[in-house]
Parts: C-alpha cells; sequence; structure tokens
C-alpha cells in the first residue's frame, strides 16, 4: 500500500521499527554486568556510558531524561536497567521515568542482589524473559505519518553542501508531504544559516532558534574561540570547507524546504509533525543519541570523509557525498550520492533513493551500520562532574 510500512505499534500509540530488548546501566559502574549479560543473551541490545553519577543540577538532569527518552523509544519492545544502588541517577528512579513513558521496565541493583556474579545470573533471567515477551510483537500495517526521522552529517566534505544534503532535503520533504516529521539537530552547523531556516517559521519559533544559536556562540566565546567564521573539524578543512557557515549553508539542506514547525530541547519528544530543529551539538555520536531519544526511529547520515557510526536501535542510512568515498568504504555505505555530479543521476533520483531506504530500513531492511554491529551511544554534558 501507498504511504504505509510495517511496524511495531507500541501501547502508547506510537510505532517502532525495530523490536530490541534493551540492557541499559544507570551509572557507568554497570557497564561491565551490562556487558555481560549481553554476552550471554545476544538477543538484547547493549549500550555503556562514562554517566551517571556525580553530576548535579541541569546536567543530571539531562542524562537521566535522555536515557528515559533513548530507554522508551518505540524501537525498544522492553528495558532492563542496570544500577550499583548508591548513583546520582538511581536505577529505580531512572525505572519509574522509564515506565512513566509507557514503556515496559525491569530494574535490578548490584548492591541490592549482592554481588557481580549473581547480578549477572539475574540479568541474564530477566534479559531472557523480556525476550520471549518481545518475539510476542508483530508487525502492522502503519502509517509514513507515524515515522520521526533524524538527519545528521558528519566528516563533511565539499560535496557535502550539493550532493548528499540537499537530496536528503529531497527525501525529508517527501516524508513531511506523508505528514511524517523530520529532525533538523545539530545547532552549532547551523551558525550562519539560521535567518534561512527563521524565515521559514513563525515568530515564536523563529526566536527560539536563534536563542539556540545565540547559546552556542556564548558557548564558544567563553572558551574564546569564534566559531562562526572559523572551523574547529580538520577533516572539513581538509575536505573544502574552510568556515562552519560554510558548513552550516550546506547542512541546513538536509531539512528540507518545508516550514519550521517547532524548536525542541536535546532529547525532547518533538510536539509538532513536520520539520523540527533540536538543540544538539554537531558531535556525531552525541547527536545521534540525543534525536534517538527524542523518538527518532531511523537516521539518515551524510559524510564526505566517511564516518561508521551507527545507533544501538536506531537503522542509520549512511549517504557518500561522493563517489570515491562509496567505492572506498563501501561496507559502511548505503547510498551513493556522487552520481549527482557524476552526471549519472539527478539530486531528485538521490533524493528518491534515500526515500525509499527510509522506507525500506522502516520495513526491517537493516543498514550497513546494523549489519557491521555499531552501537554507538553518547550524552551530551552541559557540567563538570563533582
Amino acid at each position: 500500500m501507498t504511504g504505509t510500512f510495517q511496524g511495531y505499534r507500541r501501547a502508547d500509540g506510537r510505532v517502532g521499527v525495530r523490536n530490541h530488548v534493551l540492557v541499559l546501566p544507570s551509572v557507568m559502574c554497570a557497564n561491565h554486568v551490562v556487558d555481560r549479560i549481553g554476552r550471554s543473551v545476544p538477543e538484547v541490545v547493549t549500550v555503556t556510558h562514562p554517566t551517571g553519577c556525580a553530576q548535579v543540577g541541569a546536567d543530571f538532569e539531562q542524562t537521566k531524561h535522555t536515557m528515559a527518552g533513548f530507554a522508551a523509544n518505540p524501537n525498544v519492545a522492553a528495558v532492563l536497567v542496570v544500577g550499583l544502588g548508591c548513583e546520582t541517577n538511581e536505577s529505580k528512579a531512572l525505572a519509574q521515568e522509564i515506565a512513566a513513558r509507557g514503556q515496559r521496565v525491569e530494574v535490578i541493583g548490584i548492591q541490592e542482589t549482592g554481588n557481580t556474579t549473581e547480578t549477572i545470573a539475574r540479568g541474564v533471567e530477566v534479559a531472557r524473559e523480556l525476550v520471549r515477551e518481545a518475539a510476542a510483537h508483530v508487525r502492522t500495517t502503519c502509517s509514513l505519518s507515524e515515522l520521526v526521522l533524524g538527519t545528521e552529517c558528519g566528516g563533511s566534505d565539499g560535496f557535502s553542501g550539493i550532493t548528499a544534503n540537499p537530496a536528503l532535503g529531497h527525501a525529508a520533504d517527501r516524508l513531511v508531504d506523508a505528514g511524517g516529521t523530520v529532525i533538523l539537530a545539530e545547532v552549532p552547523e547551523l551558525v550562519g544559516a539560521e535567518h534561512l531556516l527563521a524565515a521559514r517559521a513563525s515568530a515564536p519559533v523563529a526566536a527560539k532558534l536563534y536563542e539556540l544559536i545565540e547559546r552556542v556562540e556564548a558557548r564558544a566565546r567563553a572558551m574564546r574561540v569564534d566559531i562562526r567564521t572559523g572551523n574547529p573539524a580538520p577533516g572539513n578543512i581538509a575536505g573544502g570547507i574552510t568556515t562552519l557557515e560554510e558548513k552550516s549553508l550546506g547542512a541546513a539542506y538536509k531539512g528540507g524546504s518545508t516550514q519550521l514547525r517547532e524548536v525542541v530541547e536535546y532529547a525532547e519528544r518533538p510536539t509538532q509533525r513536520g520539520l523540527v530543529v533540536m538543540d544538539t551539538p554537531g558531535q556525531d555520536i552525541e547527536q545521534l543519541t540525543g534525536m534517538v531519544a527524542g523518538g527518532a526511529q531511523i537516521v539518515v547520515f551524510t559524510t564526505g570523509r566517511g564516518t561508521p557510526t551507527g545507533s544501538p536501535i536506531a537503522p542509520v542510512v549512511k549517504v557518500a557525498t561522493n563517489s570515491d568515498l562509496f567505492a572506498r568504504m563501501r561496507e559502511n555505505m548505503d547510498v551513493d550520492a556522487g552520481t549527482i555530479v557524476g552526471g549519472t543521476r539527478t539530486l531528485e533520483e538521490v533524493g528518491d533513493e534515500i526515500f525509499d531506504w527510509i522506507v525500506a530500513a522502516a520495513n526491517g531492511r537493516e543498514t550497513a551500520a546494523e549489519v557491521l554491529g555499531f552501537h554507538d551511544f553518547a550524552i551530551n554534558r552541559i557540567g563538570p562532574s563533582f
């Protein structure tokens, strides 16, 4: 059927494109136990991270909020939270926040259980039960309007703004036309192009966008850096992008040409359908985690230099900006946008291929990053540890 895909309808009404069981440490002290559970139950997905303790204030709240949003992504059927017992990000409180978002969740703690070996054994038991429960979930026909697409570019080059990014923008417009949602993130890489997006927004939304841009520049000025006329990424410079403004003018194309409907904070779930800007850093993994925590079921990632990253729970479609990269890193790439400058395909044709990939991934087709098993996860920190 036109305009549909086969997805997993969750209890809260949202739709997943994967059916993962996630094992999540509330704190870095539980990383080893989580890793061992994953080795014993390969059907689950695990993540590890260096956060969850000695954090205060807004920094702690952002970490907890991001973990809860990530765990409640509709691509996840159930979650096992593993804690230590004395951490700031207390495991039972985290599990309660995950449950409040409508997610099936269990929780165990190392100190409460008794020791590492006993916690691993208990975790394996719980994980196997959650896997059995998840197996009962089946795909049903869902509208493309249920999709939330994250867009990302990393390791950009001089071709990014003329091949892959505008082709992704074409695909983004098609999804918005179908009633879906597109997240444009990487706010530092919108610096210099913010006026173009603001012109497509209502006054309140435009004001929020300008506020995010000012935050980014203020943080840079505090470190005595002018990011608007500079470029902090050596790979971008080597690829032919000399300033951040140059990169921004190309990066903004990823969001397409539709009205900017909303601006949200890091890892916040959009309330509007259509094009949305999320406040994430340009750092690839922190950005990826934030968009998925905000509900993105699929991400399209454009790259000119070659970036082999992927999410633990969301398919990431990789688009090469040039054909040399596509040939050189073929196992990491899904789409060759270099054919646009090669003259064998139009921008719209490549955009249509990206859109077809989005639908195929929603239906279960594995991306290169999934086949290779990339499980990258990192939360943006906004304060020091104490």
